[in-house]
């Protein structure tokens, strides 16, 4: 593929998040900027195709100013970062939503594929620029999308050069993706993306990219495209239009059951170890129904404890990084001998629209957390805080909660009675499942209260199929709703 580069750099490095109007976007803005890598391979130009793979539907553009390092950068001051650029350009960081879990973090296979990263079609002299007062804007099919200028960056350019120069050396030719402004989204195939970049007198012209899809078939081994409504919402971006991460009529039917029917069900369907065993709620009558988000701890290392457990660290990134619907699920290995979660956290979290907080670890502050009215299903209460046992490790991560497995995107789902986890692709069939077998519940127990044995009863059995028809036409005549018969 061809780019206005020549020769391929020796890296590409890209950063997560920049623009302040993307950070109010996502609801975060980092204190440091952080970033990931994405191949030379993935470099193409201007007028060439953007190849979405076949079995992927959220197809990315991220408009951005791409900076073309000139001279070697090693220990650069901020001060001095602007003056190692030697080009700057129009870039899309392209990719797909639907392979992120693929390689969380590094966005190898979602963002790495090959012409994922056009750039150009003009080169711009740094030192003709001021890095303050450049304009980005990015058109979809000829409507304007993204209009941001560089003077709300939340790293400057030469902020970011000295950053990276610390430990990674910048050679000629490398390029930095500097972030992308609030506006980014999904496009389909058929669709076409330009971006382009200016200072007022001079551009780097539109670097203009159609949308295709792939001629063949995702190959069957490695990681195949899946994607749940955090993705989803991520994809689209917009803070006006946000996709919920739980339909709220699966969320109501969800609601509207018993965690103990729930795990009836799913037993079953050869699903027995669904229950988060030993959480319990800090408050009784709490109902919590969410999307997992995760976070893991590790025993307590204390030579490690300063690296892993300090500062802005894993257990602080996974609050910041709540959306609303988000159950904080922790796995804190069943050691309740320490708190994982305190008042001020619990506070922060419902501030960031969590529907609750699981932990199979100790509560701290536990009678405060009951008064902010936030569902939280913990281990037991304890006085210490978390260094006492554990290290705050890792978040968005399958993780072992009270003997459950969890998966980001796993549905959450508590009551007096304790978490389940529920597969979001069986949820609404498990819904409809338990509200058959509460029906039948109820008629059971109007029979036992008028003096009924429980042979034959409970379960229900065959000598009382008939009654219970007839109860069911009666109670929705009475109700005016229609018989839903005895499909369990």
């Amino acid at each position: 593929m061809s780019h206005p580069l020549g020769n391929p750099p020796s890296k590409i490095i890209a950063v997560h998040l920049n623009f302040r109007s993307r950070a109010a976007e996502r609801g975060r803005a980092p204190a440091h900027p952080s970033y990931f890598l994405k191949p030379p391979s993935s470099l193409s130009g201007s007028r060439e195709a953007i190849v979405r793979p076949r079995g992927c539907r959220l197809m990315g553009f991220e408009g951005e100013i791409a900076l073309v390092i000139g001279a070697r950068a090693q220990h650069v001051q901020p001060q001095d970062g602007w003056s190692h650029v030697r080009w700057v350009t129009a870039a899309n960081d392209a990719g797909v939503y639907d392979l992120r879990h693929a390689d969380r973090g590094s966005n190898l296979r979602s963002k790495g594929a090959d012409g994922f990263t056009p750039l150009g079609p003009r080169l711009l002299d740094a030192t003709t620029l001021d890095p303050a007062a450049l304009r980005l804007r990015t058109w979809v099919n000829g409507e304007l999308v993204q209009d941001d200028t560089t003077d709300t960056l939340l790293f400057p350019f030469g902020d970011l050069i000295a950053d990276l120069s610390r430990l990674v050396t910048l050679e000629p030719g490398d390029v930095i993706l500097t972030g992308t402004p609030a506006g980014a989204s999904v496009v389909e195939p058929g669709d076409t993306v330009e971006v382009e970049v200016d200072d007022g007198s001079q551009s780097t012209g539109r670097l203009r990219n159609p949308i295709a899809t792939a001629e063949h078939d995702l190959e069957p081994w490695g990681a195949q495209p899946r994607v749940d409504p955090g993705e989803e919402a991520l994809a689209h971006g917009s803070p006006h239009t946000p996709v919920p991460l739980l339909d709220d009529v699966l969320a109501d039917g969800l609601r509207s059951v018993a965690v103990a029917t729930l795990s009836a069900q799913m037993r079953r369907r050869g699903l027995p170890h669904m229950s988060v065993d030993g959480a319990h709620p800090v408050t009784a009558g709490t109902r919590m129904v969410g999307v997992a988000h995760t976070l893991r701890y590790l025993p307590l290392r204390e030579d490690l404890f300063d690296r892993h457990g300090t500062g802005m660290n894993a257990q602080k990134r996974a609050i910041e990084e709540l959306r609303p619907g988000h159950v904080l699920v922790m796995d804190a290995r069943r050691d309740a001998s320490a708190g994982t979660l305190g008042d001020i956290l619990a506070l922060r979290a419902q501030q960031r629209g969590a529907a609750g907080v699981v932990t199979d670890g100790g509560l701290r502050d536990s009678a405060t957390v009951a008064a902010l009215g936030l569902p939280v299903f913990h281990g037991g209460a304890h006085p210490s805080v978390l260094g006492r046992r554990h290290v705050p490790w890792d978040t968005g991560v399958p993780v072992a909660c009270g003997g459950a497995l969890v998966q980001p995107g796993d549905l959450m789902v508590g009551d007096d009675d304790g978490v389940v986890v529920v597969p979001p692709d069986i949820a609404a069939e498990l819904v409809a499942d338990c509200r058959e077998q509460e029906r039948q519940e109820e008629f059971i127990t109007e029979r036992v209260r008028a003096g009924a044995s429980i042979d034959g009863l409970y379960p229900l059995g065959p000598a009382w199929r008939q009654q219970y028809r007839t109860w069911c036409m009666k109670n929705d005549i009475h109700n005016g709703s229609k018989t839903e018969g005895d499909s369990a």
